[in-house]
């Protein structure tokens, strides 16, 4: 989810709260931080702008658009909230592990106690001009599952409301270790050794992680009462990133405090392979920067005005391991800058689609998400307007290697590289997560992925994805939080869109990615905008775990269909690390197993890449080495074919199938089992 748009803005002035978190967003505005003045609308238009969380079925379609399939299944489930209809392909629902009670708003009624009992406490006191279902969602929010780490056995999932651990050893019964409690969202974690990180960017997280807030301040003075107004300096106020020692998993402990100016939406662990001794973060912060009062050096200002202003960069916090109690911001990289004339503010979005204010190019100010790459020496970025490239050999001083910016996307907001760097895929969160935008009417190449080439280090657009099945209009849906599966040959995603669920894409031809497998909820009100649906979805070490916001934790694993086999799926198990922090993507080592052998096997079948009696004779050669417990007479036949499949690689026309063949042929060279 990303920074607030000119409506959110409007209803909430008073208090900014949850400046950073509401949907259909524009960006912050420099020089003032305030929202621009509306543009005139007609009535219906007003009537939406005042309730944004009401079902509305989406306007007609663009002239030369499509949308998604409403005769798809997936569109027509019964809605519900642990009952609602489900459906897959290609996936096995193993377990939903329903959030603690802690972590729950418990109702689906804007008129319950709860719901105005949680405002207050996250400051919001005047809630007369603001639409229930408005308030219903702000207070789901306040309770909503993000995203996910893994480290060993345990799954690590943040939360607003503070965090969950869980013992994933049994992923058909996932067992609950312990739970914390600690306000100031979004929650996302990331762990490495001993350490946990978690972001924190709303005004009601304390440094103590008390739950009472801080106590709103006087009303506006007359006239004043539609000007926003940043939280009045509260020394105890944390917005940043919380380090804890996770040594005993049970009891985590906070050994530090990182704060900074716009708090930490997002955070990427950065592991430097000529460092053993310290750890990176790089902090990603789209909310309001704070007062110099409440943290001395922060301005919002615009770079004419304040060039040390806190927008249009990222911060870099150095952790060192052996005492991160230490842990301090080193560095507050340009990356918007344009490195000849100075300007930080040279990056745009060249505009968008939408409302005519929508439509303009705006400066970009903030990236939403990093993903970095360390063994290749590069970063993605996912920034507002823009999704960019960066050299990140020195992580302490990131530069910025190539911009891309598109009409088609409202909001940069993830990215993914494949796992051998030529691709990358980035999200467009077009509505910010709590809107409807996976309607039939909703065009598929808007709230979408973009698949990027990427050849000396520069981006090449090659085609969208959006999630084919049409959504309800009760169901917040766009393009969200997803990892690489680990099959060989492949390039294949597993990717969350929130209600819209769980779909997997094969982007091998990045020209025409298509979808190999899904899971979906129908909505869980079928009048009301009730947020939910998958965070994020990733593999690890075997399974899939999507983060529910509002349901809990999902756990799936793959089914073999015509789209993926069993060989691929056991090739793909065969992957096993020893942590997940997704943002910070490692590259994939496939052991020389006969498994994956035969996944590659299957590849070459479905491709016709091999005659089939040559696929039938290396499936023979392949089982025969295996029902030997490998002799070396067998494994000999093995190594007589893998040359005739180098052969073969130099003769391909196919230069996936060919390196197919290459890597098949190093496996039956000198198999491992």
């Amino acid at each position: 989810m990303n920074q607030v748009q000119t409506i959110a803005f409007r209803l909430l002035v008073a208090s900014l709260v949850l400046l950073c978190f509401v949907g259909e967003m524009q960006a912050q505005t420099p020089s003032s931080q305030e929202s621009k003045k509306p543009a005139d609308t007609k009535p219906d238009q007003k009537k939406a702008e005042e309730d944004p969380f009401a079902p509305a079925p989406a306007p007609p379609l663009p002239a030369g658009m499509t949308g998604s399939d409403a005769n798809d299944p997936r569109a027509k489930l019964t809605a519900g909230w642990y009952d609602a209809g489900e459906i897959s392909k290609g996936l096995k629902h193993l377990q939903l592990f329903k959030k603690p009670d802690a972590f729950q708003l418990d109702s689906t009624d804007p008129n319950n106690p709860k719901v105005q009992k949680t405002l207050g406490l996250m400051g919001i006191t005047d809630t007369s001009k603001m639409p229930k279902s408005f308030q219903l969602v702000m207070a789901q929010l306040a309770f909503a599952n993000s995203d996910i780490a893994f480290q060993g056995n345990h799954l690590f999932q943040g939360n607003f409301y503070g965090m969950n651990i869980f013992d994933i050893s049994n992923p058909a019964n996932v067992k609950l270790v312990t739970s914390m409690i600690c306000p100031g969202g979004q929650g996302d974690v990331s762990v490495y050794k001993n350490l946990m990180f978690m972001s924190v960017e709303q005004p009601n997280g304390r440094i103590d992680c008390g739950t009472q807030g801080f106590p709103p301040g006087p009303p506006p003075a007359a006239g004043e009462e539609k000007k926003p107004r940043l939280p009045a300096p509260q020394k105890d106020r944390f917005r940043g990133v919380r380090i804890f020692d996770i040594s005993d998993i049970k009891s985590p402990k906070q050994v530090a405090a990182v704060q900074t100016c716009r708090g930490s939406h997002t955070h990427t662990l950065v592991v430097d392979p000529k460092d053993k001794n310290n750890v990176y973060i790089y902090v990603s912060g789209t909310s309001f920067v704070r007062q110099g009062e409440e943290l001395p050096g922060c301005s919002g200002e615009a770079p004419d005005k304040n060039p040390n202003t806190a927008l249009f960069r990222i911060d870099v916090i150095k952790v060192p391991l052996a005492a991160p109690q230490d842990s301090q911001v080193v560095n507050s990289p340009r990356v918007f800058m344009d490195p000849g004339t100075g300007k930080l503010n040279s990056l745009s979005s060249g505009g968008s689609h939408g409302k005519p204010e929508e439509q303009k190019p705006t400066d970009s100010d903030q990236c939403h998400d990093i993903t970095v790459y360390s063994a290749l020496g590069l970063a993605a970025g996912a920034c507002s307007g823009n999704g960019i490239v960066l050299d990140i050999k020195d992580p302490v001083h990131p530069k910025r290697l190539d911009a891309v910016n598109d009409p088609n996307y409202s909001y940069w907001h993830s990215a993914s590289f494949s796992n051998d760097g030529t691709k990358v895929v980035f999200t467009d969160e077009w509505g910010g997560g709590l809107g409807a935008r996976c309607r039939a009417n909703d065009p598929n190449k808007w709230g979408a992925d973009a698949v990027f080439h990427l050849k000396d280090n520069k981006l090449s657009f090659a085609s969208y994805y959006k999630l084919p099945a049409a959504q309800a209009d009760s169901e917040n849906c766009v393009a969200h939080n997803g990892s690489l599966v680990p099959v060989p040959g492949r390039d294949i995603e597993v990717q969350s869109w929130y209600q819209g669920g769980i779909s997997v894409m094969d982007f091998t031809d990045a020209a025409h990615p298509v979808e190999i497998a899904y899971f979906d909820r129908g909505p869980i009100d079928p009048k009301m905008l009730v947020l939910g649906g998958d965070w994020s979805a990733y593999w690890y070490n075997g399974h899939i775990y999507a983060s529910e916001i509002a349901r809990g934790l999902d756990i799936f694993e793959l089914t073999p269909t015509k789209f993926l086999t069993q060989n691929e799926i056991d090739a793909a198990k065969s992957v096993r690390v020893a942590e997940l922090n997704v943002q910070n993507q490692e590259k994939i080592e496939w052991p020389r197993q006969l498994v994956v052998a035969k996944a590659y096997l299957d590849q070459l079948e479905r491709s016709q890449a091999l005659t089939a009696d040559r696929i039938a004779d290396l499936r023979q050669a392949i089982q025969s080495a295996e029902s030997s417990h490998m002799k070396q007479s067998e494994l000999a036949k093995l190594k007589g074919i893998a040359l005739a499949l180098e052969k073969s690689a130099g003769t391909t026309k196919n230069a996936t199938d060919a390196t197919r063949l290459q890597a098949l042929a190093q496996i039956l060279k000198r198999p491992n089992g």
